[in-house]
């Protein structure tokens, strides 16, 4: 039995590094790219995500979708780059960490599990590109979300920032689908 899980980023990852995106939309340029190279450099599905100190901009932590290549189902990009930007912070609560607000750019928007995430990681904001629509359009099972989860999150004092960049965001989904990625959901 393992008593460790370690996920890790491929190394192509470190090449694409920036310490700073001062737009909201520099930094949804630089998740659709992550998605892009994701699938380009055949390390994971179409998906990334990145914490952000939301004032300044600095870069704290990315995530790439890693489900098939780590054999883990809960390796999403979502949940790569809300755990590294924990552990590099020490915090649980990103609420509470220093330098922050903090904001989560995702280049799709969360599905049912990464939206648990999102809620309890103290992010400030969520931003995101593609839509939950675009994802399950190309067959991706998301998960039984609530239709008024983006209101349930605003409730909870979290801005919500959907469609930025969306063509690009959903280019990368279809680009996958189209190239014969795989389509990996439990049930199937």
């Amino acid at each position: 039995m393992r008593e460790r899980v370690e996920i890790v980023l491929p190394g192509w990852v470190g090449e694409r590094a920036v310490s700073c995106l001062p737009t909201r939309h520099d930094r949804m340029r630089y998740v659709v790219d992550l998605a892009r190279r994701n699938v380009s450099n055949g390390t994971g599905g179409p998906f990334a995500a990145a914490v952000i100190a939301t004032n300044t901009g600095a870069v704290r932590s990315v995530g790439v979708n890693l489900v098939v290549a780590e054999a883990n189902s809960t390796a999403h990009a979502e949940m790569v780059a809300l755990q590294l930007a924990q552990a590099d912070l020490g915090c649980h609560d990103l609420a509470a960490a220093p330098a922050g607000p903090y904001e989560l750019v995702c280049s799709v928007e969360p599905c049912t599990m990464c939206l648990g995430a999102v809620v309890w990681s103290g992010v400030h904001t969520l931003v995101c590109g593609a839509t939950d629509g675009d994802a399950r359009a190309i067959g991706f099972d998301e998960g039984p979300k609530p239709p008024d989860w983006v209101e349930a999150l605003q409730q909870r004092g979290m801005a919500v920032h959907r469609e930025v960049l969306r063509p690009d965001a959903a280019g990368v989904l279809r680009a996958y689908a189209d190239a014969g990625g795989p389509i990996y959901n439990a049930r199937r």
